[in-house]
């Protein structure tokens, strides 16, 4: 008998795992046509397909839906398993290069600028959606800089405290290219032109930061 029920559990789990996926999706397109604060929990169920019990058992309220929908799209800017640890000034000019084409990648794709508009839009209202924006979505790029950083600085190749230089990086690699895109003055860069951008603010950030003396050829 337990064996036999042991299929049908795991295609349980697999159903309540599609079910949750839908919810959230019902929940972000819902959050992106009507705003956080005036979308309902029953307007969710009614586009996800499913009841408010199973809602509720499966996700949550409607904060903690919000905050898996952002959680989800910050799982993409960890920091790649396959990036080396930079043991050179070279590597670790290739590792912020490909870092931070990666980081504009996600960042500008129109989801997750909507998830941006969608915080300012409810900054007063609802300010819960840029609390969990800045806690979760941000906090995943700038943790994965400051390793970044950290890795460098104790190989030798870098000095400063590692979140002030992921700052910089960030600073450089940004310049005023989010705000153009919020305010629809910008189209998104294309692959190349990602890859030339990350490039340059690695070549840049080089410059502001030396080879330490004592680890100069």
């Amino acid at each position: 008998m337990a064996t036999a029920s042991m299929p049908k559990r795991r295609q349980e789990g697999g159903d309540e795992t599609a079910v949750r996926e839908r919810i959230l999706e019902a929940a972000f397109a819902a959050f992106m046509k009507s705003g956080y604060a005036t979308t309902s929990t029953l307007e969710i169920a009614t586009r996800a397909r499913v009841s408010k019990r199973e809602l509720y058992a499966l996700v949550g309220n409607k904060q903690e839906m919000l905050i898996a929908c952002i959680s989800e799209r910050a799982k993409r800017l960890d920091v790649p398993a396959d990036l080396p640890v930079p043991r050179n000034r070279e590597t670790l000019a290739q590792v912020l290069a490909s870092f931070g084409t990666k980081l504009v990648r996600e960042v500008t794709d129109p989801t997750v600028i909507a998830v941006f508009r969608l915080a300012i839009a409810e900054a007063v209202q609802a300010p819960e959606v840029a609390r969990a924006l800045n806690s979760i979505g941000r906090e995943a790029s700038r943790a994965a800089l400051r390793k970044i950083m950290a890795e460098a600085q104790a190989s030798g190749l870098l000095t400063g405290r590692p979140a002030e230089l992921a700052r910089q990086f960030a600073g450089l690699l940004w310049g005023d290219l989010v705000v153009s895109l919020l305010l629809g003055v910008a189209e998104r860069p294309t692959p190349r032109e990602i890859a030339v951008r990350a490039r340059a603010a690695a070549a840049a950030f080089l410059q502001l930061h030396p080879l330490p003396k004592e680890h100069a050829p």
